[in-house]
C-alpha cells in the first residue's frame, strides 16, 4: 500500500504545476456548476493557501530585493527603476485607453437598473495617505499590515547599507556586511524552498477556490452583467495582442517563449486573484528563465504593487456602465479626467482579492457618478478579478524580459568595448 502511495506522490509531484493548477480550476469550476451556493463549504481548503501564499510573499520580497541591490552594479539599480516605472506608466495609460474606448462603444450598462441606495463602499485611501505610507514609522507594524510599497523602501535601504558595509575599507565593516548577506542568502533560500512545498498544494486550494468562488456569486448575476464581463475580457485580450505581444516581437522575445515562462503565474494569479501572492510563482518562473536577478528582484515585487493594467480596465469599463445606468454621456474632458485618475489609482492599489471595489469608488467619486454602482460590480468581482490579475501579473512579466533584454545587451556593449585595445587597432 505504501508503494503505491509513494508511486502517485511522484507521479503527481512531477507532473507539470500549470497542467495541475489548470485541472483543479476545471474541477472546481464545474463543482460550482453542479452545487452552487453548497459548493462554499469548500472556501476553507482555499482561504488556506492564500494564507499560505501571503505567508512567503514578505520574506520573499523583502530577502529579494535585498539580494538584488547587493548584485547590482554601482548605476544599474537607477537605471533599472527608470525603464520599469516607464514601463509602467506607458502600458497602464494603454489599458485604459483601450478600455474606455470598447465600454463606450459596447455601452454595457445600457438596460441595467440603479442599485438601491444604502450599500455600503469602502473607504478610499488618499494620494497623500499612500504617499506618507511609504516612510513606515514602524518596521514591525508594516510587515504585520502587509504594507508592500514600505517594506520595498526598507529592503532597499537595507540591501543598500549592507551592499556599502561589504565594500567598506575597514575590515571589520566590511567582514560583518559580508556575514549578514550570508544570512539574507541563506534565508531566500530556506524561503523558496518552503514555497516549493506551498506550491504542491496550490491545485487543492485552487479548486477550492473555483469551487466556492463562482458558485457563490452564481450565473445570474454573470448573465446580469454579461456585456460588463464581454467589455472586460476583451479589453484584457487586446492590451495583450495590441501592447504586449507587439512590444516583446520588436524587443525579439520569442512570444512562444515567454508564454510558457509566464504561464504558471498567469494560471496562479487567475484563480488566486492575488497579485502579491503569485510574486513568489513570478520569481521562480523568472528565475528559471535565466532573468537577471538584479531585474525579477526590482520589478516583480514592484509590479505587483503599481502596474495594475487589468484593474485599470475593469475600472474603466466600469466608470462607463455606471455613466450609462444614469443616462450620463461623458465629454472628452470627462475622458481624459477618468484616464488619469485611474492610472493614479493603480499606483498603491493592493494586489489581493476585492481591492479593485476601492479603485472603482475612487473613479466613481471623482467622475460624480452613483457610488451605488460599486454594489452592482461586486455582483461579478470575482468573475473579474480573476481576469484583471492575470493581465497584471502578464504585465509585470513582459516588463521584466524587456528590461532584462535592455540590460543584458548593455552589458555585451560594455564587454565588447572593454575587450578593444585603447589604440582601436584589432589583435
Amino acid at each position: 500500500m505504501s508503494g503505491i502511495l509513494v508511486r502517485a506522490w511522484r507521479r503527481y509531484r512531477d507532473t507539470p504545476l500549470f497542467a495541475k493548477m489548470t485541472g483543479g480550476f476545471v474541477l472546481g469550476l464545474i463543482v460550482a456548476l453542479v452545487f452552487g451556493q453548497q459548493a462554499q463549504v469548500l472556501s476553507p481548503i482555499g482561504d488556506i493557501l492564500l494564507n499560505l501564499l501571503q505567508l512567503v510573499v514578505i520574506p520573499i520580497i523583502m530577502l529579494t530585493l535585498i539580494d538584488a541591490v547587493n548584485s547590482t552594479r554601482s548605476g544599474s539599480l537607477v537605471r533599472v527603476a527608470f525603464k520599469t516605472f516607464a514601463f509602467y506608466l506607458m502600458t497602464t495609460v494603454a489599458a485604459v485607453v483601450i478600455s474606455l474606448a470598447l465600454a463606450l462603444l459596447v455601452n454595457p450598462g445600457t438596460g441595467l437598473q440603479r442599485p438601491e441606495k444604502g450599500t455600503e463602499t469602502p473607504d478610499p485611501p488618499s494620494f497623500i495617505d499612500q504617499l506618507v505610507g511609504i516612510f513606515p514609522e514602524n518596521i514591525f507594524q508594516a510587515l504585520a499590515d502587509g504594507k508592500i510599497l514600505a517594506l520595498i523602501f526598507v529592503s532597499m535601504i537595507v540591501g543598500l547599507t549592507m551592499a556599502g558595509m561589504r565594500r567598506s575599507s575597514d575590515s571589520t565593516i566590511s567582514d560583518f556586511g559580508t556575514l549578514l548577506y550570508k544570512f539574507v542568502l541563506a534565508a531566500k533560500e530556506m524561503t523558496f524552498r518552503i514555497l516549493a512545498g506551498i506550491l504542491q498544494y496550490a491545485p487543492f486550494g485552487i479548486f477550492a477556490l473555483a469551487a466556492s468562488d463562482i458558485g457563490s456569486q452564481g450565473f445570474d448575476a454573470l448573465a446580469a452583467l454579461g456585456k460588463l464581463t464581454g467589455v472586460v475580457y476583451a479589453g484584457l485580450a487586446a492590451q495583450i495582442l495590441l501592447v504586449y505581444i507587439p512590444l516583446l516581437a520588436i524587443n525579439r522575445i520569442p512570444i512562444g517563449g515567454f508564454f510558457r515562462v509566464a504561464g504558471e503565474p498567469m494560471a496562479t494569479a487567475f484563480t488566486t486573484q492575488s497579485s502579491s501572492g503569485t510574486i513568489p510563482v513570478s520569481l521562480k518562473a523568472t528565475k528559471n528563465a535565466g532573468i537577471l536577478q538584479e531585474v525579477s528582484g526590482f520589478v516583480i515585487p514592484l509590479g505587483a504593487t503599481i502596474n495594475m493594467d487589468g484593474a485599470v480596465i475593469r475600472l474603466g469599463a466600469s466608470v462607463v456602465l455606471a455613466a450609462n445606468i444614469v443616462g450620463h454621456d461623458m465629454s472628452m474632458l470627462e475622458l481624459g479626467a477618468i484616464v488619469l485618475t485611474a492610472t493614479f489609482v493603480s499606483i498603491g492599489t493592493a494586489g489581493v482579492p476585492g481591492a479593485g471595489l476601492i479603485g472603482l469608488t475612487i473613479l466613481l467619486q471623482q467622475a460624480g457618478l452613483p457610488l451605488e454602482t460599486v454594489a452592482l460590480v461586486a455582483g461579478v468581482d470575482v468573475i473579474l478579478g480573476m481576469g484583471a490579475t492575470m493581465l497584471n501579473i502578464t504585465g509585470d512579466l513582459v516588463g521584466v524580459h524587456l528590461i532584462d533584454k535592455s540590460e543584458k545587451k548593455r552589458v555585451s556593449r560594455e564587454q565588447r568595448a572593454a575587450s578593444k585595445p585603447a589604440d582601436g587597432s584589432s589583435s
